[in-house]
């Protein structure tokens, strides 16, 4: 099976359950193939919960949630090593984040000492608990949430910093009218997730993420995908552009673009298609710029002015 064939069998199994986010489990998919954590911001009750389960039972893997709130230690996600009476030694007990779908319910309301410790474990792929170092097993992807209309009372925002450790940032919206009139059908007599079935294997979702790294980028493209990076950091909107992290996580977000759409090389379309979720959430707007744009009114006012190349090959 390819990945298009695979991101299809994805959103087909996945829209038995969450209706109407077709386009939010595409990029989920993108980011699992690129071992990316995702930012997902949207208003309560729109299913965040429910879709990072069904992707956790889809590919057979484990799935824990934390629920953030100011009391959480970064002993509650980590680990602790405890004292069994029984045995007179002390056991290790790993936290919730030794797992492949972790949801980071409200990442904004933990305290920024908490928040480094879950970003650690996203960047490094292990986590230490009094000197014993557990290795997290691929896959392993962190949804994290956050409201954007939540009071800043009790709420702690992401750094930039840590913002840049998220390979995407993703606004899930409402439904239309007639997907929340299924969502009410779906819904009225059973809970569909429970019937919900895998559709690959953890060892699959492993091969992929080492076979989107092929997709061929021509030259043309390279500078273009550059240019735009560039662009961000000269822009007069912007006090700080995309930092190279931010380049490698656009190059690998239109590598797997183009391989779920089932290409083998990646056009000037990905790269615009993809900037506009990967990038915004890196950019850090001038006191001017904040005031009268968002990051991604400026993101796509950049694209705008960036000459796009006419022609691409596709030949190696």
């Amino acid at each position: 099976m390819s990945l298009k064939d695979f991101a299809n069998n994805l959103k087909n199994h996945i829209g038995k359950v969450i209706i109407g986010q077709a386009e939010t489990v595409e990029l989920i998919t993108n980011a699992m193939v690129n071992k990316g954590h995702v930012l997902l911001e949207s208003v309560p009750g729109t299913g965040k919960t429910m879709l990072a389960k069904s992707i956790a039972k889809s590919i057979e893997g484990d799935f824990k949630r934390i629920q953030f709130t100011p009391d959480v230690l970064p002993s509650d996600i980590t680990g602790i090593h405890f004292f069994n009476p029984k045995e007179q030694s002390f056991e290790l007990r790993v936290g919730p984040v030794v797992t492949n779908v972790l949801l980071a319910d409200e990442i904004n309301r933990a305290t920024p000492r908490t928040q480094s410790a879950l970003l650690e474990v996203m960047e490094e792929k292990q986590v230490t608990i009094d000197g014993t170092t557990v290795k997290i097993e691929q896959p392993f992807i962190v949804l994290a949430t956050q409201n954007p209309i939540e009071s800043q009372q009790g709420t702690f925002e992401l750094p930039e910093a840590q913002m840049d450790r998220f390979f995407m940032k993703i606004n899930m919206g409402y439904p239309s009218f007639e997907e929340e009139h299924n969502i009410m059908k779906t819904y009225r007599y059973s809970d569909p997730i429970e019937d919900l079935t895998s559709s690959i294997t953890k060892e699959q979702l492993v091969q992929y993420q080492e076979e989107v790294k092929e997709v061929y980028l021509t030259k043309e493209v390279e500078e273009y995908l550059l240019s735009v990076v560039r662009a961000t950091r000269d822009s007069a909107w912007t006090e700080v552009g995309v930092s190279p992290r931010g380049t490698l996580a656009l190059m690998r977000a239109v590598q797997a673009r183009a391989a779920i759409k089932g290409r083998e090389y990646v056009t000037p379309e990905d790269i615009k298609e993809m900037a506009l979720h990967v990038l915004p959430h890196r950019l850090v707007l001038t006191l001017e710029g904040s005031t009268k744009k968002s990051q991604q009114d400026v993101m796509e006012a950049i694209l705008q002015s960036v000459e796009v190349p006419v022609e691409i090959g596709a030949e190696r």
